[in-house]
């Protein structure tokens, strides 16, 4: 169980170390266009911040690694610093990290306060402008440190990017062991970058894809529990969950409205499925397709006008998209293959899929209105994206040809900077969480 105290433990008095940022000066050279394809990763140099234990270069670390996963930084071989930094609250020699050809460079130091926190402070440097880009200061208790880590990597990331990061996250996803002819399946969570793994459900009952509240410490489910299919809503703060709703037949592939105020999800019966919402308040369901085909995998556009979701009713499985009332039900996947799972980017401007066509399972995106697609990477069994919240790069699992069974992994938008994740244990159905406060 997750307690409150630890969610918000950062209570984080993000202050400005200067009494100003220095704006980057117009000729400045440290800015990244990730509108670009495949952009050039920008050399940074992050310096172990000083601490006095292990701890400054653990989390120097854990920085360095969100922001080389990203594919858009090249950090610096430590062994290739000149300057050895001893207060990071002076003025770096420039010239020095220049010579390295280190565009930006970090600085920091940990220290433990009174009343046990720890104070973690940071800078962005532009060592060709020769100017601070930003500064900042976060208190937390120690077991957080990794969190602080990660918080940095966002505020580096977005100083250089323009855009936010997505390294302050974590990831929900179906954890499976033991052998392929009786799989154990349980919930899990874990930080985006596969560390700090931790069991959710302990049942032998089957769980299935798993879905984060956009607003809320709460995550929607399918389980067998009881040899009955059903849609759970878990509170990760407290552990409580429920059944949404009491079905007669199966509930499967729940996702939540933007708002967090519905879950949708789809209903099978008599061979067929159809696509319901539910008012979590109200406890109220409206259905908003009545085919005799399989109409499922439901997910909302970032504002909760529209939904798109994968049908067969026209003999395969296709992508469509209607509005969230239900109405004008449109094809918008014309190519060859079977379409599936589809995800709407929380940006509005794609939405992520998966195509099985020519013996192969695809990671793909396309505009919400079916132009524009573009296959990201493909194996022998891909399945499952779904979006970091600022809808940059997609995490999905991959089983391969002969494996024992499926594992993590992310791409980016631009299909080059594919980053397997680590688990302790096979690992299928990921969905990323929103940015955490």
């Amino acid at each position: 169980m997750i307690k409150k105290s630890l969610l918000h433990a950062l209570a984080v008095a993000a202050s400005m170390l200067a009494a100003f940022v220095v704006a980057t000066p117009a000729n400045a050279l440290v800015e990244i266009n990730i509108n670009k394809g495949n952009a050039q990763p920008l050399p940074i140099a992050i310096t172990d911040f000083i601490s006095g234990n292990e701890l400054g270069a653990q989390i120097s670390g854990v920085i360095a690694a969100d922001l080389q996963r990203s594919g858009l930084f090249a950090p610096i071989n430590k062994s290739a610093f000149i300057e050895k930094v001893s207060d990071p609250s002076k003025m770096p020699r420039f010239e020095d990290w220049k010579v390295i050809n280190a565009q930006a460079l970090v600085t920091g130091r940990v220290t433990r306060e009174g009343d046990g926190r720890l104070r973690a402070e940071f800078r962005l440097w532009d060592t060709f402008a020769g100017a601070q880009m930003t500064g900042q200061q976060f208190y937390t208790q120690p077991e957080n440190w990794r969190r602080v880590a990660h918080i940095i990597a966002d505020a580096i990331y977005k100083q250089i990017t323009g855009e936010s990061g997505y390294f302050d996250t974590r990831v929900v996803f179906v954890s499976e062991s033991g052998p392929k002819n009786a799989r154990q399946r349980q919930l899990a969570i874990m930080d985006q970058d596969g560390f700090n793994v931790r069991m959710l459900t302990n049942t032998k009952d089957i769980v299935l894809t798993p879905r984060f509240s956009p607003n809320r410490q709460e995550v929607t489910y399918m389980s067998f529990e009881g040899q009955q299919p059903r849609v759970y809503l878990l509170q990760l703060e407290t552990g409580q969950r429920e059944v949404v709703g009491n079905f007669p037949g199966m509930t499967f592939s729940p996702r939540f409205s933007p708002d967090g105020q519905k879950v949708i999800m789809s209903l099978q019966q008599d061979g067929n499925s159809n696509i319901y919402t539910m008012d979590l308040r109200s406890r109220t369901t409206t259905r908003l397709t009545s085919t005799s085909a399989i109409d499922t995998s439901p997910s909302y556009s970032p504002d909760g006008s529209r939904i798109v979701f994968e049908s067969d009713r026209g003999g395969r499985q296709q992508l469509y998209v209607m509005g969230a009332d239900g109405s004008g039900q449109t094809r918008i996947s014309f190519g060859d293959g079977a379409y599936s799972t589809p995800v709407w980017s929380p940006r509005g401007d794609l939405i992520a899929f998966t195509k099985q066509s020519g013996g192969k399972f695809s990671i793909g995106v396309m505009k919400p209105d079916g132009s524009g697609e573009r296959i990201l990477t493909s194996g022998f069994h891909n399945e499952g994206p779904t979006w970091a919240p600022n809808g940059r790069v997609l995490m999905f699992f991959r089983q391969n040809a002969g494996a024992g069974g499926p594992q993590l992994y992310s791409i980016d938008l631009t299909g080059y900077n594919e980053q397997a994740i680590k688990t302790p244990a096979f690992a299928s159905d990921p969905a990323w969480s929103p940015l955490l406060e």
